[in-house]
């Protein structure tokens, strides 16, 4: 099983000196990825229900600390090796998708075929106003965006409604025959059918994955596409062994558990403790 860390890039570890410190400690103790979590703003009043939690209101003021994922990954790019460094996840209707294919390719190709890019649709109405575009579009942005990164990485024309490619060339290209690898999130079978069709990977932000990983992999069968070829992902809520079995028998082939959540200072003990007690009894599944 190999095992990721949810959002590194979050308080208390949102310091140049914490970044540092978790991205080296999750690489020295064999963590497989990081996973950084994206808002461009967070309004301080908003109507639009916060879809994970009983209230609909998120758990965070809206002065919580967001780094931009892809800088805060470059940052740590740089530091490291051989963790994996992913999106999770960044609002794809909201960016400019040629603008984002050169930023993830350079990103890629920079850290030697690191980045894993995971991308949700978006829920935050108010967000997507302050950014300046049409949530109600979102679904038909995010699918042909899909289709414009692909086309980029693959030196692939492509004619959508609001991107037209043809003939153009983005370099550097990921170091990937076929490009980024592209891992889905969603909690709903409309994201499930979106993985399945769409996706090489794909990771529900629910409680119990498993009917939205048979929505997905019904899509892809539906879609002509091999169902075992999009890894699954899930959270292991609580972190231990024996959820981390019952996600293994789903299908699931990486699970995320949050790092140790003490003051900088106290890191690098804690996660030596972490590491032998969750990091390493969830990798030997």
């Amino acid at each position: 099983m190999k095992v990721g860390l949810l959002s590194p890039s979050m308080p208390p570890f949102d310091s140049p000196e914490a970044a540092r410190l978790i991205a080296t400690l999750a690489e020295r103790y064999g963590a497989h990825s990081l996973w950084v979590p994206e808002h461009v703003v967070l309004p301080a009043s908003y109507d639009t229900p916060y879809p994970y939690s009983a209230d609909g209101r998120m758990p965070v003021p809206a002065e919580w600390p967001y780094p931009d994922p892809l800088a805060w990954l470059g940052y740590v790019a740089g530091l490291t090796s051989t963790v994996r460094l992913v999106t999770g996840m960044l609002i794809l209707p909201q960016r400019n998708p040629v603008v984002l294919a050169k930023e993830t390719a350079t990103l890629d190709f920079l850290s030697g075929g690191r980045l894993s890019l995971g991308v949700g649709l978006g829920w935050f109405r108010e967000e997507f106003e302050a950014v300046g575009v049409d949530f109600d579009d979102r679904v038909a942005r995010f699918e042909e965006y899909v289709g414009v990164l692909r086309a980029l990485w693959n030196d692939e024309d492509f004619d959508g409604r609001h991107h037209r490619l043809k003939g153009v060339r983005c370099r550097p290209r990921p170091v990937r025959p076929g490009g980024i690898p592209l891992i889905m999130g969603g909690h709903s079978v409309a994201a499930a059918r979106r993985a399945g069709r769409l996706a090489d990977g794909f990771f529900p932000a629910v409680a119990d994955p498993a009917p939205l990983f048979a929505e997905c992999r019904r899509a892809a069968e539906a879609a002509g596409r091999d169902p075992d070829a999009i890894e699954l992902v899930a959270e292991a809520a609580p972190p231990t062994a024996e959820r981390a079995a019952e996600l293994r028998a789903m299908g699931v082939s990486i699970v995320l558990v949050y790092p140790p959540q003490v003051p900088v200072d106290e890191l690098t003990d804690a996660f030596a403790d972490f590491a032998d007690r969750v990091l390493a009894s969830l990798a030997a599944l």
